[in-house]
């Protein structure tokens, strides 16, 4: 066997041996007692993770497509999730801004290894405008507001040298200090409105649990909740 093959087949079994870290017995999720709307499930899961310790529960992976119907994927921050939505925010400049303007359709997931649960929620998402862009901007750290204003119409663009980025962060970390309450003009708030939302429990013997609501304005809290096989 070659040494190509050898370290293929090292990390197979690497593979094969992981295993998901859980913190503990799995919380059992009693599928008749979910309620008519996914948001306070949501919001009970999120900080039923936050209390067991789980790192960073409201970071989420965010997929976009654009005309293209190419999908692409990164990890964001969670800014809040009420009636209106599921809310974050980014630079309209970047690319996944650029694919919110041609396609107005996304994804989030959320995966939380310690309760070993998961929660994926799609729909159409729209600006929240220029004044709740501006304070959401506000309320973000001192380090954050740096970032956002160093990153103004440049996120996802090609980089001609670190050198560059530490220039410009430095320039950013002064004028947020020097005005808390700046604006990057290209730093946009978005409310992603679900039209569908899975929660999906683990279980030691693979019976996991998976609820789906679809938006239904007929049903009792706007949504109709059904089982999916696992």
């Amino acid at each position: 066997m070659s040494d190509d093959q050898d370290e293929a087949e090292a990390f197979r079994a690497l593979l094969r041996g992981l295993r998901v870290p859980h913190a503990g017995d799995l919380p059992v999720f009693d599928p008749d007692t979910a309620p008519d709307a996914p948001l306070p499930l949501f919001r009970r899961w999120l900080r039923e993770a936050a209390e067991s310790g789980e790192p960073g529960p409201h970071t989420m992976t965010l997929a976009t497509a654009g005309a293209d119907g190419r999908p692409s994927q990164r990890t964001v921050m969670l800014h809040d999730a009420n009636e209106r939505g599921w809310h974050f925010g980014t630079h309209r400049t970047s690319r996944k801004g650029r694919e919110l303007t041609e396609n107005p359709y996304a994804s989030l997931a959320f995966h939380w290894m310690r309760p070993g649960r998961q929660v994926r929620v799609s729909g159409r998402v729209r600006e929240a405008g220029p004044e709740a862009s501006a304070a959401d901007l506000r309320g973000r750290s001192p380090a954050a507001l740096a970032a956002a204003l160093a990153g103004s119409g440049r996120q996802s663009e090609t980089l001609g040298s670190y050198e560059e980025l530490l220039r410009a962060f430095e320039a950013a970390y002064e004028r947020a200090g020097r005005e808390p309450d700046a604006t990057a003009p290209t730093w946009t708030l978005y409310v992603l409105e679900a039209d569908e939302v899975e929660f999906y429990q683990e279980e030691a013997r693979r019976r996991h649990v998976r609820v789906r609501y679809l938006r239904a304005p007929e049903e009792p809290g706007g949504w109709r909740r059904e089982l999916l096989w696992p």
